[in-house]
């Protein structure tokens, strides 16, 4: 069976699924939304698929079966939930949303209606990553002690919705934070608190460019994360774990393990590849909608995400390390989080 896929949004990220559904032969773009007409006809256009001028225009009139969203987080839940009524299966880009009622609403909805939702998550497709944990789990480096996570680039955000909180729900933190804490959970499990500040905002956005966060895991595994708009990680590794017989780096162009009483450093993997891991990302979500197999988050690790980024700007606004609690973490915070607070006190 042929799957029918929705795009909603038709930016950056959905050019680079349409490169993913044109490796996949069970799966087919057919509608395509967005608020400009011009940017939705064009990428209808190339992938052969009828556009539409809303979210709720493609879920009524489309003919789909699932919809990538990839639309501004603000607008997540509301996309999300309008298809789950619909009984369409959902898969959103991170973060999956801005604040954890919103979050679970779409989580309860899609468990009601009995549909997929879930975030994508394309760096536990990226195949080093895989084989990092496999070499972990081996047992060969020992126990780990300390992960540390870089993801630094110099970009440009004056003039992107991403430096708007009302749309994004914040800044470098919640954008490429969203990989990190989702990282280190695959890593290392559940945290039990969280610390986080935030550096100089050198571009004079209203959100924050550049950010540092300590979490420390259940097991007593202290992640470190390091974010920034600002300026360039020239080591090539993005994601160093310790531990108490050996060390393992991964990197964009390649990745490699030394244990502490071996010969040397032992290559693995080829590095990151975008279009590969956001492949191996939709192939699980099918497989998902399918019910061939359970290939995507678990609605804990989905909850995660979103918490853990929400405690981190707790953190920054109270400068003081907060407490996780993946379970009832959520009666402490049913408002969601104030952005105008939180702006006053960074």
């Amino acid at each position: 069976m042929t799957i029918r896929v929705g795009l909603l949004g038709a930016g950056a990220i959905s050019m680079t699924y349409r490169e993913v559904f044109g490796r996949l032969d069970d799966a087919k773009i057919v509608a395509v939304a967005d608020s400009q007409p011009t940017l939705a006809n064009t990428l209808a256009d190339s992938v052969g698929a009828t556009s539409f001028p809303s979210a709720l225009a493609l879920l009524d009139e489309g003919g789909v079966d699932a919809i990538v969203v990839c639309t501004p987080p603000a607008t997540h839940a509301g996309i999300a939930i309008q298809a789950i009524e619909r009984r369409v299966h959902v898969l959103c880009e991170k973060p999956f949303s801005i604040d954890l009622v919103s979050a679970h609403d779409m989580l309860d909805s899609a468990q009601r209606a009995g549909v997929i939702c879930s975030m994508a998550t394309k760096f536990r497709f990226v195949e080093d990553i895989i084989r990092a944990k496999e070499i972990l789990e081996s047992g060969i480096l020992g126990e780990v002690i300390q992960i540390t996570n870089v993801f630094a680039s110099r970009v440009d955000m004056q003039q992107r919705w991403n430096s708007d909180s009302k749309i994004s729900g914040g800044g470098v933190l919640i954008d490429n934070g969203t990989h990190s804490v989702d990282l280190i959970r695959y890593f290392c499990g559940p945290a039990a608190e969280i610390f986080a500040t935030e550096g100089l905002r050198s571009q004079r956005l209203s959100v924050e460019e550049t950010a540092r966060m300590l979490i420390r895991n259940r097991s007593g595994v202290l992640a470190s994360v390091e974010l920034s708009w600002n300026y360039e990680n020239e080591a090539d590794s993005y994601l160093d774990i310790y531990g108490t017989q050996g060390t393992l780096h991964v990197g964009w162009n390649g990745s490699r393990y030394r244990q502490e009483n071996g010969n040397g450093w032992v290559s693995f993997g080829s590095g990151y590849d975008k279009i590969e891991c956001m492949t191996g990302q939709m192939k699980s979500f099918l497989n998902a909608v399918r019910k061939d197999d359970n290939g995507v988050l678990e609605r804990e690790e989905v909850l995660s995400s979103v918490e853990m980024i929400d405690a981190a700007y707790r953190s920054i606004v109270s400068r003081q390390w907060v407490e996780l609690d993946e379970v009832g973490y959520l009666a402490s915070t049913a408002n969601g989080r104030n952005m105008e607070t939180e702006e006053e006190g960074s």
